[in-house]
């Protein structure tokens, strides 16, 4: 009875959103594979959809404080996997090249090593200005395919890249947290 009415507090606007989003993964991959040479366009569309319900349900979490543990871990994580779903899609029909998917793969499961590595720190790492570019970039990216192949697949190789880099600050921020963490005196340390 207690879970139940937790779950009912949790399920508030913006966590709604968010299942909304995840609901959209096995939408785009419906339209999409229904015919991906025909439903390049609606496909994107769905991901901007997803991406536009991604911006409106922070704002809300924010503006309303209705944030949740249940937001705090959906939202990055329907996000990933929104991405993750469009760049596999769009690699395994030759729209991009695999070297993109691979990069991506690869940093998301760093990330994934390295999350769960500072969670068992105790650290927190709430997102930074670079990785929401990152974000921005694969949307511009995945927007310029439908104008240009070349320069979407450009623009989604360096976005790739740069999320090595914004990787890269949050192994900066959390060995600074450690560091503060470690010179912190502990209740043994006090003086008596």
């Amino acid at each position: 009875m207690k879970r139940l009415r937790a779950a009912s507090r949790n399920m508030n606007l913006p966590n709604m959103i968010t299942l909304f989003r995840l609901v959209l993964i096995p939408v785009f991959l419906f339209v999409y594979f229904k015919n991906p040479e025909q439903n390049l366009i609606p496909s994107v569309l769905i991901f901007f959809v997803a991406g536009f319900s991604d911006f409106l349900d922070g704002y809300l979490a924010r503006k309303k404080n209705l944030v949740t543990v249940f937001g705090t871990v959906m939202d990055p994580l329907a996000d990933k996997l929104m991405l993750l779903t469009v760049i596999i899609s769009y690699a395994i029909t030759g729209v991009i090249p695999y070297s993109i998917l691979i990069l991506v793969a690869v940093k998301e499961i760093l990330m994934i090593i390295g999350g769960v590595v500072v969670y068992k720190m105790g650290i927190i790492n709430p997102a930074n200005k670079l990785g929401k570019f990152v974000t921005f970039s694969f949307y511009f990216g995945i927007l310029i395919l439908l104008f240009s192949h070349t320069w979407g697949v450009y623009f989604l190789f360096i976005s790739a890249l740069l999320g090595f880099v914004a990787g890269s600050t949050y192994v900066r921020t959390t060995w600074k947290k450690h560091q503060e963490q470690k010179q912190e005196p502990g209740p043994s340390s006090e003086k008596q």
